[in-house]
């Protein structure tokens, strides 16, 4: 008979907070800690290198905080002789091993890890406490609650609960300003500014520099470079970034958060999305700091609120949208688009010089902002009909922040419209124009964005018209398109057949280049 009974805790690799729910109420004295570096995980998809190094060398960082803070922790890494490889194999190791009387563990973020959390119990005879995430203010059952009855799930209307949930920047039942969205005040275009933020760069310690030279000679054929590699791994200099970018960069966030410009991939935006959604930031604190800032006078209204809407409003949305619609929702592919990816996904080559900035910046640094990923990488996808499945495991592999849950909302629904306006109520398809209004990646193109038809021409001007063109069938009654169809109505015939041409000509040389 055993002295005392044991927990058997895994603390999963997005789950680094010293708060997570499985550790609530858990006695030191009788609890095991289990973390696992695990190659399933690696290599399901093929991972950016540094998304692959950030993971596993915050995990080791974490390991060593949760001993600091007095919990025994058996971590197993990638190279141990002994690791299986998966995440069934490991657990029934650490139960052969510790004999513990009972599992509890979070539940998980993507729907591929909880079904191997809802197997546990089955498979290995032994209770298996599944206890909720509550690093989100919506729970599943609150979000099901929420859209239940709803013709369209707009963001917008769920955003407003979250506010009056938390309170952040109410004055009573009404937001403060008068107003719940500043989103109009949000678009203005940048201008190169040698005075502009830059944010912290992290030398890797020796932890990390061990985790370096193991995803190089393990993962050498994986997207991506290593080098340079600055991104905090520790609570503590995630929370330095954090207050970098709240003295540094909020301010002039709102007004800048769509604008692009050359050789500047992060403006004014916080790169902070990695550290939230591995769990050493967390974000209702995150979001109380900025309001704080706002009411202290150091930020404006627009710059507060529409980097609290992405928080509270954006993110639990799509994580409520992805548990509400299941695992299917992968498949779904509205406007029927079917083509490969282009290989210059993987390499940046490419005489489009928006594109070649967006994918070169993400091969180098495993992060582009959301308007690149929206506006440029997704647009040109969405108008060449890539097939959104694909499109879906690109962003899942290449940006260090893309954990399922909040890729696959963005990219399948938002960005390629594949779930038919679950999600978004328009596809998100521009011509060159809006790209030329919002960057100057233009100045710098091959192409003329003034051009529409022929080599010379801006691809993304004659491709938007065929994106019209050929979809007109599923997108001609949506509302918010009904100008775009007007104008297309009223051209010419022989303008929309050489329109055309010329975006097949150009979507032949895609196929040709395989």
């Amino acid at each position: 008979m055993k002295p005392t009974d044991l927990t058997l805790i895994p603390i999963l690799g997005d789950q680094l907070s010293l708060t997570i729910s499985s550790l609530h109420g858990a006695d030191p004295a009788t609890t095991r800690v289990l973390m696992l570096e695990l190659a399933d995980e690696t290599t399901y998809v093929r991972h950016h290198k540094q998304k692959i190094a950030y993971i596993l060398s915050a995990m080791r960082h974490h390991a060593a905080l949760l001993r600091d803070s007095g919990w025994t922790v058996d971590y197993v890494t990638l190279d141990d002789p002994e690791n299986s490889g998966s995440s069934t194999g490991e657990i029934a190791r650490a139960v052969a091993r510790l004999n513990p009387d009972r599992i509890v563990v979070t539940e998980a973020g993507e729907w591929r890890v909880q079904a191997m959390l809802e197997a546990w119990e089955t498979l290995f005879g032994i209770p298996v406490e599944i206890r909720p995430d509550d690093r989100f203010l919506a729970s599943h059952a609150e979000f099901a609650a929420w859209a239940e009855g709803r013709k369209a799930l707009r963001m917008e209307y769920f955003y407003r609960d979250m506010r009056r949930k938390t309170g952040l920047l109410m004055e009573g039942d009404k937001p403060i300003g008068g107003q719940w969205n500043f989103d109009h005040d949000n678009r203005k275009p940048a201008k190169a500014d040698s005075a502009m933020p830059r944010p912290l760069a992290f030398a890797p310690d020796t932890v990390t520099q061990d985790v370096l030279a193991l995803v190089a000679k393990r993962f050498a054929d994986h997207p991506g470079t290593l080098a340079p590699f600055g991104w905090a791994v520790t609570h503590h200099d995630a929370l330095r970034q954090q207050t970098h970018f709240l003295d540094h960069a909020l301010a002039k966030f709102g007004d800048y958060q769509d604008a692009m410009l050359t050789g500047e991939p992060h403006l004014w935006h916080s790169i902070l999305s990695p550290y939230l959604n591995a769990g050493l930031l967390d974000p209702l604190a995150l979001c109380r700091a900025v309001a704080e800032r706002y009411a202290a006078g150091k930020v404006p209204l627009n710059a507060a609120e529409g980097f609290i809407r992405q928080i509270i409003g954006w993110r639990e949305y799509v994580r409520g949208i992805y548990w509400r619609e299941g695992p299917d929702y992968v498949d779904r592919n509205f406007l029927e688009a079917r083509r490969p990816l282009p290989a210059f996904y993987w390499t940046g080559e490419t005489d489009m010089h928006c594109m070649a900035e967006a994918i070169g910046q993400t091969l180098s640094n495993a992060h582009a902002h959301h308007i690149q990923r929206l506006m440029i990488t997704g647009n040109f996808a969405l108008l060449i009909g890539a097939d959104p499945k694909a499109v879906h495991q690109w962003y899942l592999e290449i940006y260090i922040d893309a954990y399922e849950w909040v890729e696959l909302p963005n990219t399948l629904g938002m960005s390629q419209f594949a779930d038919g306006g679950l999600l978004g109520s328009k596809p998100y398809a521009s011509s060159g124009a809006y790209i030329d209004r919002m960057s100057d990646y233009c100045r710098s193109c091959r192409y003329d964005v003034k051009q529409r038809i022929g080599p010379d021409a801006c691809p993304f001007n004659a491709l938007y018209w065929d994106f019209l063109a050929r979809n007109e069938d599923k997108l001609g009654r949506n509302q918010r398109l009904a100008m775009p169809y007007r104008n297309w109505a009223k051209m010419d015939d022989g303008v929309k057949q050489d329109l055309r041409a010329s975006a097949n000509a150009f979507l032949d040389t895609l196929d040709a280049d395989g």
